[in-house]
């Protein structure tokens, strides 16, 4: 039986060059930060066709804060990537946590709608 998805498929996108996530020093302790991007889009791996959703990416800043076009330039790196929904939500959240060493952070991706399913994927970071 020949398999439909492939180890290539699953892993396209984890290692992918994207835009650097830049930091700005950060001046208050004990507040959060929402950032919602409700236009992420990427590409299914196998398919090749658009895949898009709203990503939220929720974080306690510890010494430094996501400074926000830096941001911005990286999700547009997704826009021509394929990449797999749940690698997507896992690879910002491991880009976030790299760049700016949250307290704690957590990226949601809620996917449109597709074949009459609608995907959320929740990823978590927390400093032990």
């Amino acid at each position: 039986m020949k398999k439909i998805y492939t180890n290539e498929h699953a892993r396209h996108g984890i290692d992918a060059k994207l835009p650097k996530i830049e930091c700005w020093p950060n001046q208050y302790k004990g507040y959060e930060i929402t950032i919602s991007v409700p236009e992420f889009t990427s590409i299914c791996p196998r398919t090749a066709l658009p895949d898009f959703g709203t990503i939220t990416i929720r974080y306690l800043p510890d010494k430094v804060c996501v400074e926000l076009k830096a941001l911005k330039y990286y999700i547009l790196g997704y826009r021509n990537l394929g990449i797999f929904y749940e690698n997507a939500v896992n690879r910002i959240l491991n880009d976030i946590v790299k760049a700016c060493k949250p307290k704690w952070c957590v990226v949601t991706g809620e996917f449109n709608v597709r074949g009459g399913m609608k995907t959320t994927v929740i990823a978590k970071y927390r400093v032990k």
